[in-house]
């Protein structure tokens, strides 16, 4: 299998399926010296942990991550990081009635119509359990950005019809969704109940407001900065459309709406608005970087769904096992890691663009 490995400079490969023994990730490229722990790592992780509320499946697994190399004395070496977190808690006995039938809205269908096989345990590669090494290499390029003052608000901003109306970032941890807004956690809590009662699933959107990054990351053409994060962001399984800045609404305003001004605060280049969304020309312009991602509704439900098997002969299926009724909250964190490891890539990659950043670096 091809593409399991994303990035140009700081390269983030993740390998593990969701039944076998282990999940993991390998990042290199990453800085010497870097202080780096595996509670560092771990924070993230229990962000996405399953287990936590009654919002989600009940999979009861620790996800204790171990370093295996590339840290020495509590500093990164410069050499690969390999980062493995075992799998504890497989009930593979779930998954027995789909082992020749495809799951309404699940990769089983595509997936064995690209390999002519399919570990079907979960989903195997294509579970949204392979998001721990995202989660994992994640931590490591936050804890680089951080070091750099670049800083990141990642939330739930809906839950199906409910959406947030405040931005109370000390809010964000106090409930099960990770939304800034009490009330709205609330309405989506009774909405979830609704849709957990009638064995159904919902979706939902998660913001990422990034801080700090400096103007002039991405490229003009192919190697846009929106165009980076949007496909990492949209590797993410569940994830079916991206927005920066105004996004789709920008289709209906005018260029007088939409358009940012510039000016000159205390020496310091500001913008007047912020539509684009931190992003201009596919290059940072120094202002906030806004991304939404919407979240498709969880595949697994326990209805009754018209489907067939392998010999194509149509059958009703009931989804057996765990599952997550949203996995919106979990997902906050994947969203949050994955523009991380883009930014920290295209932060490498700018280092060599300008002939004076390289005179000042090496000319002595």
């Amino acid at each position: 299998m091809s593409r399991s490995v994303f990035g140009n400079y700081f390269i983030v490969s993740t390998w593990g399926e969701s039944h076998g023994r282990g999940i993991g990730a390998v990042v290199d490229g990453c800085p010497a010296g870097l202080s780096l722990s595996p509670e560092d790592i771990q924070r993230y992780l229990d962000r996405r942990r399953p287990g936590q509320s009654r919002y989600t499946t009940a999979r009861k697994e620790g996800d204790q991550v171990e370093i295996l190399s590339g840290v020495f004395e509590g500093r990164t070496t410069g050499t690969p990081i390999s980062l493995l977190v075992p799998n504890l808690d497989q009930r593979s006995r779930d998954y027995g009635n789909i082992a020749y039938s495809y799951r309404p809205g699940h990769a089983d269908y595509t997936f064995d119509q690209k390999y002519g096989f399919r570990d079907y345990r979960g989903g195997g590669r294509s579970s949204g359990r392979e998001t721990i090494g995202r989660v994992a290499a994640g931590a490591i390029a936050a804890k680089i950005l951080g070091e750099l003052g670049i800083e990141f608000t990642t939330y739930t901003k809906s839950i199906g019809p409910v959406s947030i109306e405040t931005l109370d970032r000390k809010e964000i941890s106090n409930n099960p969704f990770y939304m800034p807004d009490a009330q709205a956690a609330k309405k989506a809590g009774e909405y979830l109940e609704s849709c957990m009662a009638e064995h159904d699933s919902a979706g939902g959107i998660i913001e990422c407001r990034i801080n700090g990054v400096p103007a002039g990351l991405g490229d003009p053409v192919f190697g846009k900065l929106d165009a980076m994060l949007a496909q990492a962001v949209m590797s993410i399984g569940a994830v079916k459309a991206v927005e920066i800045g105004e996004g789709i609404q920008a289709a209906s305003l005018k260029g007088s709406d939409d358009n940012d001004g510039f000016s000159v605060v205390n020496g310091t280049v500001t913008k007047t608005s912020n539509h684009a969304g931190g992003i201009m020309g596919g290059i940072s312009d120094g202002s906030e970087i806004v991304l939404r991602a919407a979240v498709k509704p969880t595949s697994s439900i326990s209805q009754p769904q018209q489907t067939i098997t392998q010999d194509h002969e149509n059958i009703t299926l009931v989804v057996k096992g765990r599952h997550d009724p949203v996995i919106v909250p979990r997902a906050v964190v994947v969203v949050e890691s994955m523009c991380a490891i883009t930014l920290v890539d295209a932060l490498l990659s700018n280092m060599s663009s300008r002939m004076d950043h390289i005179r000042s670096f090496y000319k002595k």
